[in-house]
């Protein structure tokens, strides 16, 4: 595999205007400690997404990059997810908390270009006002936070995408899939993602048939060059936020790592 050198995108400050100081005081400072901390980073990078506008203030969807050493071209590109929902962000606060992880501690692997978004709903968290923006299409949103999103796909060329969020489930964590090309979907027990990603946390497996979706980034698959998928994982919003937070990691992790050998090994990488 060729590879090329990497240039470094434009590293996150905070703003007035916009995130991390003009969010909730706890998430506004992690944020802040973590734009902070991928400065001193050689593969993280924060490059939030915008700006937008809103009654005459700008503001920006909070994103973070990782680029595993020898990115090129041809590299893995995953978009990942979280805070649809400002009324539950621990999927927000266990996306930064692995982003950290990787600026630390930078182990998954060569050839990898990973972008995370780890808060969606940033009017919503701004306004203290509902907007259920899990459910929407992404052709031609109406939110500017769906509209900068859907353009960043549109350019972004990901192989897949992962949504982070939370179910009314109790008992286990559900795993869906959606859009996989061969339209077989998974019983938990492919060399896509397996059981063995997900333990020792319980998980109930969900399929779908492929190119069905509606919403999220898959409603643009037409757009595209080529389909992608899409895989959702919904943590149980009464399990404690650090179980939450570790099961969030752990399963990204392993994901990520699984899905390079499984695309390396189908295209003789």
């Amino acid at each position: 595999m060729s590879t090329s050198s990497r240039s470094r995108p434009a590293v996150a400050r905070p703003v007035a205007t916009s995130s991390p100081l003009s969010l909730s005081a706890a998430l506004a400072e992690q944020l802040s400690s973590l734009y902070q901390l991928v400065q001193r980073s050689e593969f993280v990078f924060g490059s939030p997404l915008g700006p937008f506008f809103h009654r005459a203030r700008h503001h920006h969807v909070p994103r973070f990059v990782y680029f595993g050493p020898h990115t090129a071209e041809e590299s893995v590109r995953l978009a990942f997810y979280a805070g649809f929902d400002r009324r539950d962000l621990r999927g927000t606060l266990a996306l930064l908390h692995f982003v950290e992880r990787l600026a630390v501690a930078p182990d998954l692997g060569q050839s990898l270009n990973i972008s995370f978004f780890p808060l969606v709903d940033v009017l919503g968290l701004l306004e203290s006002r509902d907007r259920a923006l899990s459910g929407l299409p992404w052709q031609a949103p109406e939110e500017p936070e769906l509209a900068l999103l859907a353009q960043d796909v549109r350019l972004g060329g990901y192989h897949g995408f992962v949504r982070v969020e939370s179910t009314r489930d109790v008992d286990a964590i559900t795993v869906r899939l959606r859009g996989f090309e061969d339209g077989t979907g998974f019983s938990g027990e492919t060399d896509f993602i397996n059981s063995e990603d997900t333990a020792p946390w319980p998980v109930r497996w969900e399929t779908s048939r492929p190119c069905t979706a509606d919403d999220g980034p898959l409603s643009l698959t037409d757009d595209l060059p080529f389909s992608p998928f899409e895989l959702t994982v919904r943590v149980p919003a009464t399990w404690p936020d650090e179980v939450h937070r570790e099961a969030v990691a752990h399963i990204l992790r392993r994901f990520i790592i699984r899905y390079r050998s499984f695309l390396a090994y189908g295209q003789h990488l």
